[in-house]
């Protein structure tokens, strides 16, 4: 028999859930996809390959295993509306993981993503204005509702980036609770976040082979000196972190201080902003029923 999935990591978007994949990963009795974003539900090329080859994913599992995936691409509306109606199709008990962020350091962190995979060529300023999206994937509350009217919020855990960072093992532990899984699990400090980089750069195919192939990779760094080597690194990196004007800060504040408002009331705190970082490090929080 096909195992389905038990529970999914929605997102959001440049929120650690790659680091958060591969922590569940490596815990005995928890078996999760070994490719990190099927983004079946959301990608129509994907999810006309059909329910086997999504659960091709999943045969390895041992017949005991909590299962799991991770998508960011089923929280990022309306980029792919038709997500819910194929989760609710095919996983309608499945658990919902859900990360979020400071919504502007968020946006920073998507628009640098997208600028190292030549998604968006333009400066942030730019950005935010010809990709909505960015603004969009942002909004939690308008990400989350359409889950909670589908399964409802029990069946969503709400986790934030900023306090798993600072007590992850604690997460951790909220997280294994809340998916039925019966071990004590445990963070592994020496795992590097995934996701997390100072610098990117430009995607490349051409040169990622050049970098990485083994023969050429130890030719080069014989024969190269390392100078010239990171000058050459140097003209795919994005020379400094992307700066918002104050006017655009403003405006992004304004956007958000209204989902974060919403969002607070479902939480039973208040949240801007402002407040964000330490409110969600302080203490674990939950929907008010």
């Amino acid at each position: 028999m096909k195992k389905l999935p038990d529970f999914i990591i929605i997102g959001a978007m440049k929120c650690a859930t790659s680091s958060l994949h591969e922590q569940l990963a490596l815990q005995s009795g928890i078996f999760m996809s070994e490719l990190k974003e099927p983004n079946f539900f959301s990608d129509d090329d994907q999810y006309q390959q059909g329910i086997d080859w999504y659960l091709s994913h999943f045969k390895e599992a041992k017949p005991d295993d909590l299962c799991g995936e991770s998508s960011t691409h089923y929280t990022k509306l309306p980029t792919y509306p038709q997500t819910i109606q194929r989760l609710q199709k095919y996983l309608p008990d499945a658990k919902f993981i859900y990360v979020m962020r400071h919504p502007i350091d968020r946006l920073v962190s998507q628009y640098t993503h997208e600028w190292s995979q030549r998604v968006i060529s333009v400066e942030i300023n730019e950005a935010i204005e010809k990709h909505p999206e960015l603004i969009d994937y942002s909004l939690y509350t308008k990400q989350l509702k359409p889950y909670f009217d589908t399964f409802g919020q029990d069946k969503i855990l709400p986790i934030f980036f900023e306090r798993m960072l600072t007590y992850p093992q604690e997460e951790l532990e909220r997280i294994c609770q809340f998916i039925g899984y019966p071990n004590q699990p445990q963070w592994d400090v020496e795992l590097n976040a995934s996701n997390v980089s100072s610098e990117r750069m430009i995607k490349s195919g051409w040169r990622d082979a050049i970098v990485e192939t083994p023969g050429l990779k130890q030719l080069r760094q014989w024969l190269i000196p390392k100078t010239f080597r990171n000058w050459v690194r140097s003209l795919w990196t994005m020379k400094q972190k992307p700066e918002l004007t104050p006017e655009n800060i403003d405006k992004l504040q304004a956007i958000f201080e209204q989902d974060l408002a919403l969002l607070g009331t479902w939480l039973g705190t208040e949240l801007s902003c402002t407040n964000f970082k330490e409110t969600v490090k302080m203490t674990p929080v939950n929907w008010v029923k």
